[in-house]
């Protein structure tokens, strides 16, 4: 994953950064779920956050619901990164869904989502 990373243009990111990134979203999340869905604790998320900050591809914007929090977005680089990661990813799953029939592998799809599904709301009761 990393190697393609690079193939892509986006060599500073480590596979911490990348589990981070693939759980932001675009619409702006708190910390403390990022934590979550990432399944790290909240020191760790923040510390991966911050140095994405760094490398451009996060910026904290204030949270207009709560002015006492922050919410994460993707800045213009990160999204680029998601959009050119995504056509990657693509091609990879019709390689995958080749190798062992479309209905195959949408299948296995759908039960690992509702792997993750069962996974995040294990988490958000805590």
């Amino acid at each position: 994953m990393l190697e393609i990373a690079a193939e892509l243009g986006y060599a500073d990111i480590r596979a911490h950064h990348a589990h981070v990134l693939a759980n932001v979203g675009t619409r702006g999340v708190r910390l403390s779920e990022l934590a979550a869905r990432a399944q790290l604790g909240a020191a760790a998320a923040s510390e991966f956050v911050t140095e994405l900050e760094a490398l451009g591809y996060l910026e904290r914007r204030p949270d207009p619901k709560d002015s006492r929090a922050k919410l994460i977005f993707p800045t213009r680089k990160g999204r680029q990164a998601f959009k050119d990661a995504a056509g990657r990813v693509a091609e990879i799953e019709r390689h995958w869904a080749a190798l062992v029939g479309r209905a195959r592998f949408a299948q296995s799809c759908d039960v690992l989502q509702e792997v993750l599904d069962g996974l995040f709301e294990e988490a958000a009761r805590g």
